[in-house]
């Protein structure tokens, strides 16, 4: 039986009141929401989280998973989309496309995960046991502090709490900084890591396993925001180019990391372009965490499906009705990474021919899992999408036809990647690098490496790390958020990259070539690109969140006023997780 549940949230500019997707994972609520104890069974808690994979985040994803994690990053160039291009170009305003819905979406997990917890604590039945709801009391936890590393990577504040009623009538409250709200993320993740079953109770559910490897992430973001030892209040990083980072933190990512490789079961799955493919896209042996969204028919609203699919695909033969991604391409800085990398490690100039094939379409490259009923589709060739530049093949896959029905128009019937097992495996790599100007402990990296039929390396530096990431990872949202974490501790450096990548570049095919070429008109920094400063690296908060918060304008200097979180003790001591 399909559930419907009604949630209550709070983006903190109001209330809002959401109608949760059918329950994707098929539970029925038996719980009734005019009793006092709302959870008196185990398929209550698991309905009580479900909306926790997919509505909640329908704002983060629908452009701004791409958007901000690849169009920042300058891998994609779509010089005509108002959600992509102030944020390559590096000129958004407090008035740019997303930056409202992002931050909504963010806190709308955050809210939901709030009531999620509290109710359970509040209102369950003296008949469910105690595991039961601290399973399902970490599984949202898992999701907060999931939503607060964003937070903290993309605004460099917060503002955190953990009761969403209380906030309802005072929300004009200060942000707090950036490093508290990884801290707390940390705090979440941790007693996620702590609680959750290592099995999920369903297909899709996070784990046990599916926290350490966020841990993984979020401790190498802290290990460059804090000086030596753990989180005190006091060892806050001020400078960001020491070159170094906190080795306790790089210990800590590490540790986590090898939970997830040594004890899992997890596996990368053999060929990439599998990861992306229809039939194998959803909760493969590979995924760690995924949005949960519904395939075609299913869906009840459109934040219910996978919308990305219509701002990316380019044309209606490789997407049902909806197309609007015939100008969002490659950008020519990736692709040239992609296709004539210098690698200095091995020496020589390389193509990276699979993971390219599968995440970009450009000329003559053959799909037949793509208009199958006349035997395949050939990018350039089965039709003439344009020759300027090479368009987005990852998360396009084809129309109903072709996928087997899991597609409807602008519902890819797919779910979103937040984090899979290759992602662990590089962040055991960059931990292990650390302070280090390179290291020869490089099985994992060259795991990710062969399975793109790659050539494996001995040594590798942090440049190799930087480019293994991009290309592993290209428009799954990711890239920006490495160049963050690398600008915690560098970032002249990441700043000094920001302004030479081409950004804006048009590049065509060119037929008497056989190649794609730039401009010959084209002049760094590019049309309409401003020149990266620190400031390049947080957003600005949307002019509505300033208007309804006040403590959310910046002052004449650009900066925020912030005050501190009060944490309590730790919950989780480093031996619950380690021992």
């Amino acid at each position: 039986m399909k559930t419907k549940y009604i949630i209550s949230t709070i983006a903190l500019t109001g209330v809002l009141a959401l109608t949760g997707c059918e329950d994707f994972l098929e539970q029925k609520n038996t719980h009734d929401l005019n009793q006092q104890t709302f959870f008196d069974s185990e398929a209550a808690l698991r309905a009580a989280t479900a909306p926790l994979y997919n509505y909640v985040w329908a704002g983060f994803n629908d452009k701004f998973y791409y958007g901000m994690g690849d169009g920042r990053a300058n891998n994609i160039t779509a010089q005509y989309s108002d959600y992509i291009y102030p944020y390559t170009n590096l000129s958004e305003t407090s008035l740019s496309q997303g930056l409202t819905d992002a931050w909504n979406s963010f806190y709308s997990v955050v809210a939901q995960a709030n009531n999620t917890i509290n109710n359970i604590t509040d209102y369950s039945a003296p008949t469910l046991s105690e595991d039961s709801k601290r399973a399902s009391i970490a599984e949202a936890r898992f999701m907060r502090g999931t939503a607060y590393w964003y937070i903290a990577s993309l605004w460099g504040v917060g503002i955190i709490y953990t009761n969403t009623s209380s906030m309802v009538n005072n929300y004009v409250v200060p942000a707090n900084p950036g490093v508290d709200v990884i801290e707390f993320a940390i705090r979440d993740l941790e007693y996620a890591a702590k609680y959750l079953p290592k099995t999920p109770a369903d297909a899709g559910r996070v784990t046990y396993y599916s926290a350490y490897g966020m841990l993984s992430r979020v401790y190498l973001s802290m290990a460059g925001l804090t000086t030596d030892g753990l989180y005190n209040g006091s060892n806050v990083a001020t400078d960001f180019n020491p070159g170094t980072r906190n080795q306790t933190y790089l210990d800590l990512a590490k540790r986590a990391a090898l939970k997830v490789i040594a004890e899992s079961g997890a596996g990368l799955i053999d060929n990439y372009g599998d990861l992306f493919a229809a039939k194998s896209f959803n909760n493969n042996s590979e995924s760690l965490f995924q949005l949960q969204w519904l395939p075609a028919t299913q869906a009840n609203s459109s934040a219910c499906g996978n919308t990305m699919v219509r701002f990316l695909a380019w044309s209606t033969m490789v997407a049902d009705k909806d197309a609007w991604g015939g100008a969002t391409y490659c950008s020519w800085n990736l692709w040239e990474e992609f296709k004539t990398y210098k690698d200095e490690t091995l020496g020589k100039t390389v193509d990276d021919a699979v993971r390219r094939h599968y995440s970009v379409a450009s000329y003559g490259e053959f799909y037949p899992d793509m208009n199958m009923k006349n035997g395949g589709y050939t990018y350039g060739e089965t039709e003439n999408p344009g020759n300027q530049g090479a368009n987005i093949k990852k998360y396009v896959i084809g129309t109903t036809a072709d996928n087997g029905g899991i597609s409807e128009p602008g519902n890819s019937g797919t779910n979103t990647y937040m984090m899979r097992l290759a992602e662990v495996y590089l962040n055991y790599t960059e931990a292990v690098l650390g302070n280090s100007a390179s290291t020869t402990d490089t099985e994992y990296f060259n795991r990710v490496r062969t399975r793109a039929k790659m050539e494996s390396k001995k040594s590798i530096t942090y440049e190799d790390l930087r480019h293994e990431r991009r290309m592993e990872f290209a428009f799954e949202g990711q890239y920006w958020y490495d160049l963050v974490r690398r600008s915690y501790y560098r970032q002249q450096e990441v700043i000094n990259y920001m302004n030479h990548q081409q950004r804006n570049a048009s590049y065509e095919y060119q037929t008497e070539s056989g190649v794609y070429e730039i401009s010959p008109d084209y002049v760094e920094p590019g049309n309409g690109v401003a020149t990266a400063t620190a400031n390049s690296l947080i957003l600005p908060m949307s002019d509505t969140d300033q208007s309804k918060n006040p403590y959310l304008k910046p002052d004449t200097g650009g900066n925020l006023q912030t005050v501190a979180y009060e944490f309590g003790e730790k919950e989780v001591s480093e031996e619950d997780l380690f021992n």
